[in-house]
């Protein structure tokens, strides 16, 4: 006996049952649209009684708009750009959007992957830091594809930012290790390649210079180590270069700010296992990010907490206005930061 043929429930069957048009039936399921909440709720329970799933990829072809999001980030290893790779999937999905994760730590793989976004005609684009140069963005604008970066520099036209305030964070620092009693600071983080780093220098320098002015005493000027990124090794090479050269005329640091966690924890440990120093006592340490193992026994980092639920969604609603309206000057968002206060400068 042949087996009965499968009829799908389609979207006139939801229109039907809901008493509205077809019309109405797509609105209720395209987040951006504008339609009565009564009428949405009326369409959502039709469309559940009878088992009604959106054919997506019909639903596109017809308005020639995809709901796939390209969300390009450079290697998942980094604690804190996982967390927020977590939270950006996360806020896509509550707005019914499709995200295409691409690796762009790869720099043989990353031109053939930037292009295989293309092929799919993706909605947008999410960049994270330390993604990919500005000039592979350049191709999506080319072809009105909106561009959101997160914690990049705003100086590509067309594209917006969402951005931890690195200004706010780096004063916050200052104060921290200048209340804890630190009297000889250095800054640490990739203040060449990174924006994030040099920014969180440049607000540290210039937030140093305003304590001071205020009547705070530092008996040496602050250092500044620059580090080729902000990972863990990067961290033990810059104590081992600013912890072994000091002599009582140039003493070490008893203050230093990383421009991430995971430096701090690199110079750290080996503050503590090569030269000897107990910290806070004799160094105290700030940090950028606030990653999971900060809060661990063995460090209890104090350190900057960026938002990552916040940076998320503001880049999600930045890119959704840019979808519906692509052309407009480019904008850029500051999210907020806090400090928690830990063990390592207390």
């Amino acid at each position: 006996m042949p087996k009965k043929q499968t009829s799908w429930v389609t979207a006139a069957d939801v229109a039907r049952r809901a008493g509205v048009s077809r019309s109405a039936v797509s609105r209720a399921f395209s987040p951006t649209a504008s339609i009565a909440p009564e009428t949405r709720e009326r369409v959502m329970e039709a469309a559940r009684s009878l088992g009604y799933q959106v054919n997506l990829i019909a639903r596109e072809m017809i308005m020639q708009r995809s709901s796939m999001v390209g969300v390009v980030t450079a290697g998942f290893e980094n604690p804190f750009r996982a967390k927020l790779l977590s939270q950006i999937i996360a806020a896509l999905g509550r707005h019914k959007l499709t995200p295409i994760v691409v690796n762009a730590e790869d720099p043989v793989q990353i031109q053939q992957s930037l292009d295989m976004l293309l092929s799919y005609r993706i909605g947008g684009i999410i960049m994270t830091s330390a993604s990919p140069p500005l000039g592979l963005a350049r191709q999506y604008l080319e072809g009105e594809i909106p561009v959101v970066m997160i914690n990049r520099a705003s100086n590509l036209p067309g594209a917006d930012v969402a951005v931890s305030d690195n200004a706010a964070g780096a004063t916050l620092a200052a104060r921290l290790l200048i209340d804890a009693g630190a009297t000889r600071l250095a800054f640490v983080g990739p203040t060449k390649p990174s924006y994030n780093g040099k920014a969180r220098c440049a607000g540290f320098l210039r937030a140093i210079q305003h304590i001071v002015k205020e009547g705070a005493t530092l008996t040496h000027p602050v250092e500044t180590h620059s580090t080729p990124g902000d990972t863990y090794e990067c961290g033990v090479a810059a104590a081992h270069a600013l912890l072994a050269t000091h002599d009582r005329q140039a003493p070490r640091p008893d203050g230093v700010f990383c421009s991430s966690d995971l430096l701090a924890l690199g110079f750290i440990d080996t503050a503590r296992q090569h030269f000897g120093m107990r910290v806070p006592e004799d160094l105290r340490v700030v940090g950028f990010d606030d990653i999971p193992a900060a809060n661990y026994d063995n460090y209890q980092l104090t350190t900057i907490v960026q938002d990552t639920h916040a940076l998320a969604d503001t880049a999600i609603e930045l890119l959704i206005d840019r979808m519906n309206a692509f052309s407009g000057v480019s904008r850029t968002r500051i999210v907020p930061v806090t400090s928690v206060v830990r063990k390592t400068c207390a």
